[in-house]
Formats: C-alpha cells, structure tokens, sequence
C-alpha cells in the first residue's frame, strides 16, 4: 500500500518576510514548502537554508530546463542547500534529466519532472507543438522522465491515475493545481478538487492561493488535509 498523500503549500510571496511568516503560521498544518521561481529569486539560497534549519521539507520548484551540465550542477547545489524535491521540464531530454539524476548525492533532492503546465489548455498544448493531445503528450512525457531515473513526475490530476497505473505506486505523482470545489481556477487550466486528485492516485498536492490568500490559511489547509485524508480512506 502506498503512503499516505501529502499536502505542500505553495509559498507564492515576492519577499523573504513574508514567506517566513505565512510559513511559521502554516508548519503543524502542512507537509512541505514550495518555493517557487519568485520567490527564490527575491529571497535567494539563504531561504531555502532557514527552511530546513526550521524542520520543513523543502520543495525548490525553478523546471530547470538547460544543457545536462548546468542541470547537473544546479543539482549539486540543491542538494547542498538540503533540497528534498526538486523540479526539471521533461521536455529538457533525456541527456538532461540523467545528468541530473547522476549528480544527485545519496538520491536527493528528489527529482521531479514537469509534463505539461496545469496553465496550458488543449489550445495551448498545440500551439506549443505537442502532438497527440494532452493525454498522450503527458504519458509519453512521464515515460522519459522514468525511463531517465526521475523520482516522479508534476502533472493534473486528470493524468494521475494513467501514471500509476503505468509506473506503480513508487513513481512519485505531484499534482498542482487543486481547488476547493467552486473556487475559482485563476491561471489554471486543468484543475481538480483534493479528493478527485487523492483518488486519482496523487502523492503530493501543491496548493497555493486557496490557502495563502485565505482568512484564515491554518483552517484552510485543515479543511484541505481533512478532504485529502477522507478521500484516502475511501482509495485505499
């Protein structure tokens, strides 16, 4: 049986003070926190390094996507940091995402390939130049990143349950894109409630905006957890 799922909350904030705070406000009610491309750019490697001296499990998602060397090293320093996840876009290749793998000390940070943006729609998934539809495009996707050593992959809920069944239960699947049913979907194209993502199979659920920008961002990610916790029950 696999492990129960987990909740990551997305720290989505232009400034390290802020991250801090909401993050100290969030520790007993969530599992990991992402740090994102905004936010790693304004707060830098030291962020990251209070993090886990605060006990977190860190989540760096920059979807490195460079030649295998660069890649490669940008894991190195991950590592360093005491990155526990960590994500690269499949569509880097093959080369780059066993560099990235290979220079991994002691099999982290975990890596985590990027299929599809939950951002993108069908329209466009083809303007970009993926054949096959979106289904296919994030299996064949999936199948590299395995294939390459990846720990997982990020993709929508609608695609979980095929990487599983696929890839087996130790085959990480993060889900972003997870919205309480009625909220609104914002940038996100393809989205799920955390239940439907939970039964599809997920490991991981990033949430952002409904929990940061709630009144009450504790109770939120309890509401959430308790979804998650439910909708395990009934899958295992």
């Amino acid at each position: 049986m696999s492990l129960a799922p987990r909740l990551a909350v997305a720290l989505d904030f232009g400034n390290r003070d802020d991250a801090v705070r909401n993050a100290a406000a969030l520790h007993d009610h969530v599992d990991v926190a992402k740090v994102g491309l905004e936010l790693f750019i304004s707060a830098g490697p030291s962020l990251i390094e209070e993090l886990v001296d605060a006990g977190w499990e860190v989540f760096l998602d920059l979807k490195l996507h460079d030649i295998p060397a660069t890649v490669a090293g940008a894991v190195r320093s991950a590592g360093r940091l005491g990155v526990e996840f960590m994500t690269l876009h499949t569509a880097g290749g093959r080369s780059m995402m066993e560099a990235a793998v290979a220079a991994r000390v002691n099999g982290t940070p975990r890596l985590l390939g990027v299929t599809l943006l939950t951002s993108l729609g069908s329209e466009q998934i083809r303007e970009v130049g993926y054949q096959g539809g979106t289904d296919e495009s994030v299996a064949r996707l999936a199948n590299l990143a395995h294939e390459a050593g990846c720990d997982g992959v990020v993709s929508s809920p609608h695609e979980a349950a095929t990487i599983k069944a696929v890839h087996g239960e130790d085959f990480l699947v993060v889900c972003p894109g997870i919205r309480p049913a009625g909220a609104s979907i914002d940038d996100q194209a393809r989205v799920a409630t955390a239940s439907d993502a939970i039964k599809a199979g997920a490991d991981i659920l990033v949430v952002g905006r409904p929990i940061i920008k709630a009144s009450d961002p504790a109770a939120a990610a309890e509401e959430i957890r308790s979804e998650m916790e439910h909708a395990y029950d009934q899958r295992s």
